[in-house]
Parts: C-alpha cells; sequence; structure tokens
C-alpha cells in the first residue's frame, strides 16, 4: 500500500510539475524565435539601406580621408570620372565588404535595441509599452555600441577598400592579411575610440527620434502601425539628426583608418583633430562630406527602419498563419 501511495503522490507531483515545463519550454521557444527574427529582420534591413546608398556612401569616404575641398559639383564628377575609367559596378566597390560588415552589425544593432527595450522596460516597470525618453535614449546607444564592438575590424576593412585602388587589396581577406603583415594587427582597431564616441550618440539619437516619432503618430492618428511612407519619413529625420550630431567624430574615425594609405600619421582623437583643423579649417575640414550625408544618411536610415519593421510584422503574419515553427 505504501508503495502504491507513492506512486500516486508520485504521478501527482508529476501532474502539476508538467504544465509549468511546458510553460517555461513555450516562453523560452518564444524568446528564442524573437531574437531570430530580430536578427533576421536587421541583417535584411542593413543590407538593403547601405546597398541602396552604397555609391553615395564610398563618394563620401573619399572626400573624408582626403585634403580635396567638397562640394556637390566635385562629388558628382568624382562619381562620373569613376563610372567612365573603372565601369558602373566599380561605383560598389567595397560593397562585399561592407555587406561582410554591415549584416552582422545591423543585424547586432536591431537585435540588442529590442533586447535592451525589454530589459529596461522592465526596470522602469514599462514592459510592453513605450519606454520614456531617458531610457529609450539608452537603449538605442547600448545597442549601436554593442554592435560596434563586435564589428570594428570589418569596418576598417571596408574603410580601406574604398579608398585604395582594386590592384592594392584583391579581396577582404587580403586586406586582412596586408595590414597585419605590414602594419599589426593593432592598426585593425585604429579609430576605435572615436568610433564608440561617435556611435553612442548617433544610435542613440536615431532609435530615439524614430521611436518617439511612432509613438507620437500613434497618439495623434488612432493608428498603431504607421504607413511605409511615414516610417520612411521617420527614419529619414532619425537619420538626419543622428549623423549630424556624431559627424566630426566620423570624419576623425576615417582618417585613422585609412592612415596607412594616404600618408598620414593620425594617432589621437585630439591630434587628428587639431591636423584637419589646422589644414582644412572647421567646417571644410570636419563637416566635409556633410551635405551628402544629409541626401544619403536620411535614406539609408529611412530604409533601413523600413525593412525591420515590415520584416518583423511579416514574420509575425507567417506565424500566426503557420508557416513557421511554433
Amino acid at each position: 500500500m505504501g508503495s502504491g501511495v507513492q506512486e500516486q503522490r508520485a504521478s501527482l507531483t508529476q501532474g502539476e510539475v508538467l504544465p509549468l515545463a511546458s510553460s517555461s519550454q513555450s516562453e523560452g521557444m518564444k524568446q528564442t524565435r524573437s531574437v531570430i527574427n530580430s536578427l533576421f529582420s536587421g541583417a535584411l534591413a542593413g543590407a538593403v539601406a547601405k546597398t541602396a546608398v552604397a555609391p553615395l556612401d564610398r563618394t563620401k569616404i573619399i572626400f573624408q580621408v582626403s585634403s580635396a575641398r567638397f562640394s556637390a559639383k566635385e562629388a558628382y564628377r568624382l562619381i562620373y570620372r569613376t563610372y567612365l575609367m573603372e565601369g558602373f559596378f566599380s561605383l560598389w566597390r567595397g560593397n562585399s565588404a561592407t555587406m561582410v560588415r554591415v549584416i552582422p552589425y545591423a543585424a547586432i544593432q536591431f537585435c540588442a535595441h529590442e533586447q535592451y527595450k525589454g530589459l529596461l522596460g522592465g526596470y522602469y516597470g514599462f514592459q510592453g509599452n513605450a519606454l520614456p525618453p531617458v531610457p529609450r535614449l539608452l537603449a538605442g546607444s547600448m545597442a549601436g555600441t554593442t554592435a560596434a564592438m563586435m564589428t570594428y575590424p570589418l569596418d576598417m576593412v571596408r574603410a580601406r577598400m574604398a579608398v585604395t585602388p582594386k590592384e592594392m587589396y584583391s579581396n577582404i581577406l587580403h586586406v586582412f592579411v596586408r595590414i597585419s603583415r605590414e602594419e599589426g594587427m593593432k592598426t585593425l582597431y585604429r579609430g576605435f575610440t572615436p568610433t564608440i564616441l561617435g556611435v553612442a550618440p548617433y544610435a542613440g539619437l536615431s532609435f530615439f527620434t524614430y521611436e518617439t516619432l511612432k509613438k507620437l503618430h500613434a497618439e495623434h492618428s488612432g493608428r498603431q502601425q504607421p504607413y511605409s511612407y511615414e516610417r520612411l519619413a521617420f527614419g529619414a529625420c532619425a537619420g538626419l539628426i543622428g549623423q549630424s550630431a556624431s559627424y566630426p567624430l566620423d570624419v576623425v574615425r576615417r582618417r585613422m583608418q585609412t592612415a596607412g594609405v594616404t600618408g598620414h600619421t593620425y594617432r589621437t582623437i585630439l591630434g587628428t583633430m587639431r591636423e584637419i583643423v589646422s589644414e582644412e579649417g572647421v567646417i571644410r575640414g570636419l563637416y566635409k562630406g556633410l551635405s551628402m550625408n544629409w541626401v544619403k544618411g536620411p535614406i539609408a536610415v529611412g530604409i533601413s527602419f523600413t525593412t525591420f519593421d515590415l520584416t518583423q510584422i511579416l514574420l509575425k503574419k507567417l506565424h500566426q498563419m503557420g508557416y513557421t515553427t511554433p
């Protein structure tokens, strides 16, 4: 009889525990699916946005790392001359390196942003709701910093490929090998500090502006989901504000990254800034190419945010329709 009672207790205990385990497992699968969806959506968003503006991005980098005076006319001439001398697809030179960097960068950044929003929402008691302004800004800054720290050497390689003739570096791996052999492994992290100092306000302000505009739109229109063109406009505003605020550090970063192939020896952030200002002035030096960024940046950021949101919505609908695993 004793053993029968024990078996009954065991079966009751199992019956009570199993639903908890099932619930916990379901929650874990839901969290895993959310992370995978964010990674995929972010990767796609970054790839589409960067490919769309690659020729403008390459042109901007070439002006940033040289002492040549920037103007819209000179930028057009450079693009046209490159097209005539090297062909149409040369305008996308370095884009393969950009994709190698941007796909993991955007995937990590968007995924990290979703995770940080959840963590900060739980901490501040806003779980499932729009975050207050300061945590909203903090979530974006932390997401950008996380992504930049994990993908920085790829950004260095992209900058080198963008400003050198194709005979110098044949592919991405060749850039890594030559830099490591001729300039040392530390060179792969040259410009890392201004990158982090620049990406924190850039990512913070970009995500903050986009999330804030979506929140204000929902409050005033009564629609929780903006139309696609509204998302593009919100993203464009976010890109304009974020990139304008962090642009001088972007110039410094590019100068330090390409010092090995431009004949300069930029060693510190302040030293690089002083040299740029003394040779080219504040506006023409530290803000060189900003007008092009006002065209390129809003387009890229608008496409990026819109692609991420629409891909997330699509994946959720596919899951609800049973086309993905539970």
